[in-house]
């Protein structure tokens, strides 16, 4: 249950983490927000807070996915370089996952470069504040 509750804290700071650095890239609303706009109709400038709710959510639950993941494969987050090296490829995995699957697949979306690049920035910022974080122990 600790590593759980380590998890979602985790995924909490690195959710804020990345939305910092997001807002400081483009300033646009979050990927979640064109989710919203699709199936609640209108733009995703509209369902800017939504979005960011839903961007929220997604960050504390891959947190937990990532703190309950990691021993599940075997290896530890005891080790504060290893947990961020985890935290590293973790973040590449949802930044893969999230342009393959949700932006192409479901929001038929086509990132240009400055995206494609924005957005691998802020999931590997994702991934290693959670790393750290968890190897840090500070819920441990």
């Amino acid at each position: 249950m600790a590593s759980v509750i380590a998890g979602l804290a985790g995924g909490v700071v690195a959710t804020i983490v990345m939305t910092i650095a997001m807002m400081m890239g483009d300033g646009g609303p979050p990927p979640t927000a064109a989710l919203v706009a699709k199936f609640a109709g209108g733009e995703p400038e509209d369902y800017a807070m939504p979005g960011m709710a839903l961007h929220f959510v997604y960050g504390i639950v891959a947190g937990a996915v990532f703190a309950v993941g990691v021993p599940l494969l075997g290896l530890s987050l005891g080790s504060i370089g290893v947990a961020i090296g985890l935290g590293l490829v973790y973040g590449i995995v949802l930044m893969i996952g999230g342009m393959m699957f949700w932006m192409r697949m479901v929001l038929g979306m086509e990132p240009d470069r400055s995206m494609i690049m924005m957005f691998g920035t802020v999931h590997v910022i994702y991934g290693v504040v959670l790393g750290a974080f968890l190897g840090a122990g500070i819920l441990a």
